[in-house]
């Protein structure tokens, strides 16, 4: 009778599973909900059980045989996974399914060359990114939902190893119209008192505010996005100014407006870049591949899509090469 149910109906309904809903498990792993829906009563109506029960107020929740099926399910899963390592491991071709994670703010810039530029290179390769904030990063992690993700050093907890790429030291971008942007640099305490807008993401947020608590200051926040265009271009009209350690290339925002940065003086912990993965589990041969592939594309000398830091940061090795301070 299994051999009726897909591993890709499976991993339908283990997601609904775990995530409580057919629309939230559509917006996880991108399939539609009718498939989803489809999918769960295909392996209902194979095996003649019912797997969930609804609660208004909660959602799906799994009947007793729902969650010794999804367990089962789980296992299967982990198994056929498992084959690709094996095939891998006799005849040194890399493939399988590879899910890997991106904090939002840098996928523009990292996951075209980066990510996606690793499965054009093995055809072979089934390549998903899941692009999220910090927070979701690491519980997807811990969920075992990607095998690893490309991101920042931020709270990751104990059971997350990190290896550390580059440094991302922070930096002011303002309109080419605003006062400070004839400096070269400019310190917090000119900050404090103008208008700010804050990137408004998990763990980001409070790295951004522990710069000027550090230095015993609050900023005035006038504005705020968990968008880093919707930041930039709220910069470039004047709302005022925004700290990032992103540096893409583009010195405008999308409207067209330029953007000027500014180097932030004194020191100043960097966001470090690099690559988590949840410590428990052993990444397989396809992930250790990509990973090795991170490590030839991501550096303090080049990070695809983004200008060199244009200043000598005390965290780094030595000077960065490259851009000048009006590129962002």
């Amino acid at each position: 009778m299994l051999n009726r149910i897909s591993l890709r109906q499976m991993e339908y309904f283990v997601a609904t599973a775990k995530h409580g809903s057919i629309a939230a498990a559509s917006a996880q792993i991108h399939i539609s909900p009718p498939s989803i829906s489809a999918a769960i009563a295909h392996i209902e109506t194979e095996l003649g059980v019912q797997l969930f029960v609804r609660h208004p107020s909660k959602g799906l929740a799994l009947t007793p045989l729902g969650t010794q099926v999804m367990q089962e399910c789980e296992d299967l899963l982990e198994r056929a996974s498992r084959l690709y390592e094996i095939a891998s491991n006799s005849n040194d071709t890399i493939q399988g399914v590879l899910r890997v994670g991106c904090f939002q703010p840098l996928a523009a810039m990292i996951a075209p060359e980066v990510i996606f530029g690793f499965s054009r290179a093995f055809e072979k390769v089934e390549l998903h990114m899941a692009e999220g904030d910090q927070q979701e990063l690491i519980n997807r992690l811990h969920l075992l939902e990607i095998d690893l993700a490309i991101t920042y050093d931020l709270q990751l907890g104990d059971e997350i190893s990190f290896e550390t790429l580059a440094h991302m030291p922070p930096h002011v971008l303002v309109s080419e119209l605003h006062p400070l942007a004839q400096q070269v640099a400019v310190t917090l305490d000119e900050l404090a008192q103008l208008p700010m807008v804050l990137l408004d993401l998990p763990m980001s947020r409070e790295y951004f505010l522990s710069l000027f608590a550090k230095a015993g200051l609050e900023p005035n926040i006038v504005a705020r996005s968990r968008s880093e265009d919707v930041v930039r271009s709220m910069v470039a009209n004047g709302i005022g100014y925004a700290l990032f350690n992103v540096r893409p290339r583009s010195t405008q925002s999308l409207d067209g407006k330029r953007l000027v940065r500014l180097r932030l003086a004194g020191e100043h912990r960097p966001m470090l870049l690099g690559l988590a993965t949840y410590r428990p589990m052993k990444p397989s041969r396809l992930a250790q591949a990509f990973m090795q592939r991170c490590r030839a594309y991501i550096s303090d000398q080049y990070i695809p899509g983004m200008s060199a830091a244009s200043f000598f940061d005390p965290y780094m090795s030595g000077p960065a090469a490259g851009a000048d301070a009006a590129s962002t």
